[in-house]
């Protein structure tokens, strides 16, 4: 069996060093002991092994067809970078499972995965909890029992102050955030970004005085309509509800079965509302949710399209 430095393995995979050790890191394959790298049990059975030179001493080699799943690359500064900057100045990073990071807001595992789930951030596997890409980019580990099987997600301690985490919490237990406020000085004013701001006008410029068949109440006859229909359907959802992301961002409905977002676009001829469109579909695109898009035409003929576009994210209608 042929085994390649670290080094040549980033050349083989066309990646600079720097981004393989962030990636093993994050796989946790590694871990940084004193000033040096050693492979975690993970790694060994991953069939990393030290190999020692006059030249370099003793280093970390991996085989040639090492079988690695690469984290997608995460955004500068973004929480898997946060890890990796962490690791490299204070050490190894302290991972939470489900039990433990429960734990820190008084939840049971259990309900911690399933708030986890809610956001995206795992999936429910045959047994146990599949990381997803969106909880990788979270810093998420996929894990498994080592007795059992059973797979298994953990996360960054830092993962417990995520704003999206603590919000979805705070609903689920009934409970207010009061956010930190920030005061603004010549050298730090508050900036809000332009999704943020047209939202805002947007929420405080359409009042919610429709009511739906289900109690909601929605910013217009279409969104009545469309609630409606969801509704009779008895399909679960929500209205305006917040985007698991850092952004101030709502949708105008979610379908937790099949975790989708519905987006209903009118006041085509506003050129700020069209702005807002085009950021919101942006945010979507960015974060890989699952959108479906009515237009007008779609509210007219609900019965034929929502269940069409519903079941290509395995939500049954009828």
């Amino acid at each position: 069996m042929n085994l390649l430095s670290t080094t040549a393995l980033a050349k083989k995979l066309e990646i600079s060093p720097k981004e393989l050790f962030r990636r093993l890191l994050a796989l946790n394959l590694i871990q940084k002991e004193s000033e040096s790298w050693a492979l975690t049990l993970e790694g060994q059975q991953k069939g990393g092994a030290y190999k020692v030179s006059k030249q370099y001493g003793q280093y970390i080699v991996w085989p040639e067809a090492i079988d690695i799943c690469l984290v997608p690359t995460a955004e500068a500064n973004g929480p898997i970078e946060r890890l990796t900057q962490t690791a490299e100045q204070n050490g190894p990073v302290k991972l939470l499972t489900a039990t433990a990071l429960g734990g820190e807001f008084e939840l049971s595992a259990n309900k911690t995965n399933f708030i986890l789930s809610e956001l995206g951030w795992v999936k429910k596997g045959l047994k146990g909890w599949l990381i997803t890409d969106q909880g990788l980019k979270q810093g998420g580990l996929q894990s498994e029992d080592q007795k059992s099987g059973i797979p298994y997600v953990r996360w960054p301690e830092a993962i417990a102050q995520s704003k999206a985490l603590t919000e979805t919490i705070a609903q689920v237990k009934g409970t207010d955030i009061k956010e930190t406020a920030i005061k603004a000085t010549d050298n730090a004013p508050i900036l809000k970004s332009t999704a943020q701001t047209e939202e805002i006008g947007f929420r405080d410029k359409f009042k919610a005085e429709h009511r739906s068949a289900d109690g909601h109440f929605v910013r217009s006859k279409a969104e009545m309509l469309i609630d409606n229909w969801l509704y009779m359907a008895e399909i679960v959802h929500a209205y305006e509800r917040k985007l698991p992301i850092e952004e101030d961002v709502y949708s105008d409905f979610y379908i937790p079965t099949g975790r989708v977002y519905i987006e209903y676009w009118g006041y085509e001829n506003d050129p700020k509302y069209l702005a807002r469109k085009q950021n919101k579909i942006e945010l979507y695109k960015k974060y890989d949710f699952n959108l479906i898009e009515l237009q007008d035409k779609d509210v007219q003929n609900l019965d034929d399209v929502l269940p069409r576009l519903l079941l290509k994210h395995g939500v049954r209608a009828y």
